[in-house]
Order: C-alpha cells, then sequence, then structure tokens
C-alpha cells in the first residue's frame, strides 16, 4: 500500500531548465503521509527520478525534516486562523488596532462583495498591479489570473471579496478553498484609501462567510521573514504562526543551496523604479521561470 507520497511537477524553462518543483504555485506542500512513517525514501527516489531527467534543481515547499542532509533555502512565516470557535469569539481574540480598523471600514460605508465573475478579476488585476508597483515586485501575467476565474473560481473552489467606495473597487482578494480549509492566495489594495481600513473588512468579511459556512481554518498565505508590518496585521487577526522552510537540492552541485526571496529589500528596490509597463513585461517573462 501507499503510505507517502511527495507531489512534484516537472517545470522546462528557457531560462533555469527542468527541475522539479512541489509544487509550482504554491506556499507550502507537505508530503503525504500516513500517521509517522518515514518520508526519507520518498525525496531519495525523487532525487533519483530528477537525475534521470536531467533536472537541475529539486524544489520542496515543507517543513519535513526527514529529507537526510537538507537545509533551507528559504525561510517564511505561514499563518493560520482556527475558524471553529466562531466569528463572534475571533473578534474578541483580535488585536487593538485590528478591530479599530473593522470599525473604521464599516463606519466609512465600505460596499463588500463576495464574486467570482471575470469582471471582479479584472478589478482584481488592476489593484494587484497597483500593489505591486508599491511593493517594489513585477506583476504575474494577466492570464495567470484569467485561468484562475476561468479553472478554479468557476469550479466553486474559492472567490473573490471586493471593497467599494461609491462604487469603485478600493481592495480585492482571491479566496480558494479546498477539503475544510481555505486559504487567503492574493489580495491588493488602492493605498489612497488605506485610512479606511478596507483590507481589515474583507479579512473579517471572508471570516465570518466562511465560519459561517463551516470551514476549519483560514491560511492568510506565507510571509516574508523581512516583512514585519505584513506579519503584525496577520498576528493581529489571531492567526497561529509557525515557520515555512523550502528546499533546493541543485543536481550539479549534489547540494542543497540557498535561494534569492524576491521580496527582499534590494530587489524591491530594482522593480519599483520601473515604469508600469516594463514591470508588467518583466513579470509576463520571469514568473515562468520562478514559480
Amino acid at each position: 500500500r501507499i503510505v507517502a507520497l511527495l507531489p512534484v511537477m516537472e517545470v522546462r524553462s528557457s531560462l533555469t531548465g527542468s527541475r522539479g518543483v512541489c509544487l509550482p504555485f504554491t506556499d507550502f506542500c507537505n508530503t503525504l503521509q500516513r500517521d509517522a512513517v518515514a518520508t526519507g525514501p520518498v525525496y531519495s527516489e525523487a532525487i533519483a527520478y530528477g537525475r534521470q531527467r536531467g533536472w537541475r534543481y529539486l524544489e520542496c515547499r515543507s517543513n519535513d525534516r526527514d529529507w537526510k542532509g537538507a537545509s533551507p533555502s528559504l525561510t517564511f512565516h505561514g499563518h493560520v486562523i482556527d475558524l471553529r470557535p466562531g466569528a463572534e469569539a475571533l473578534f474578541k481574540s483580535f488585536k487593538g488596532a485590528v478591530r479599530r480598523g473593522i470599525h473604521r471600514a464599516e463606519n466609512s460605508g465600505l460596499k463588500l462583495d463576495f464574486e467570482t465573475t471575470e469582471e471582479a478579476m479584472q478589478n482584481f488585476y488592476r489593484l494587484h498591479c497597483l500593489t505591486r508597483r508599491r511593493h517594489g515586485a513585477p506583476p504575474q501575467p494577466k492570464r495567470f489570473f484569467e485561468n484562475i476565474a476561468r479553472y478554479v473560481l468557476a469550479e466553486n473552489r474559492g472567490f473573490i471579496a471586493t471593497a467599494r467606495a461609491d462604487n469603485q473597487p478600493i481592495a480585492s482578494a482571491v479566496f480558494f478553498h479546498f477539503g475544510r480549509e481555505a486559504t487567503l492566495k492574493f489580495g491588493a489594495s488602492d493605498y489612497s484609501f488605506q485610512r479606511v481600513r478596507p483590507n481589515n473588512e474583507i479579512i473579517w468579511a471572508a471570516i465570518k462567510r466562511l465560519a459561517a459556512e463551516g470551514w476549519d481554518f483560514l491560511n492568510l498565505g506565507r510571509t516574508s521573514v523581512d516583512n514585519e508590518g505584513l506579519r503584525r496585521f496577520k498576528l493581529g487577526f489571531g492567526a497561529q504562526e509557525e515557520k515555512i522552510y523550502y528546499y533546493k537540492f541543485d543536481f550539479g552541485k549534489n547540494a542543497f543551496v540557498k535561494d534569492v526571496d524576491w521580496t527582499q529589500k534590494w530587489v524591491r528596490h530594482i522593480f519599483r523604479r520601473l515604469p508600469p509597463r516594463l514591470a508588467s513585461l518583466a513579470g509576463n517573462v520571469l514568473y515562468q521561470h520562478y514559480l
């Protein structure tokens, strides 16, 4: 019988060559296993397969320490909210700044919608481009989000939460859900409306909806260890924190290597200076090579 699985996808790129990634586009993907079975042999088999396929790297995104000799290539914070106590109890656990932000958003008259339409995704993408430029990162290709709308949201695997002021979208977030867990995958906003705290309202509205529908957890995604502001924001919602470790095995060096966190300050400094069109072009060119 199968007792452990390591889902790995082969990715081919003209810049980075062939590599195995567990899994592309994910923040976290642990081994699937029964009980406390040893997973070391699964990693050994993946390396043997990668050598056979001529991979340059094997990249895994998990906290599994059973990979002999492994050392992290990158480290992130992960944050998860336990929804089972219910919305009322959760609100009481929020930090004061978060609760005040929610009250400010509610008093400002923001309208909150949950949608799965392509139009909602278009609104999100406009805000996403503004946010990525502010953070000093190129946006993912537009077709990437169009495919999310077509193949994820249209299949009832998630939704878009949009906050509007005077019918103008000012903040938006894309949520996925599967099994008993939901994930806040992407968030974006117009910073000129930051004073009314639309992001607080979006997460709070999503928590109420998901808790009422019986979901157990809301994963707030990974956070760079350099982004202390975002970390505090997520902790303010009573999220439990853990470290997420990525591992990158270089077949040429026959060793584990360090990787580049594309949210590091020196990288952000470069992309923040690019004009919007060049930033979008950079995203179209680079994103397929660094999933």
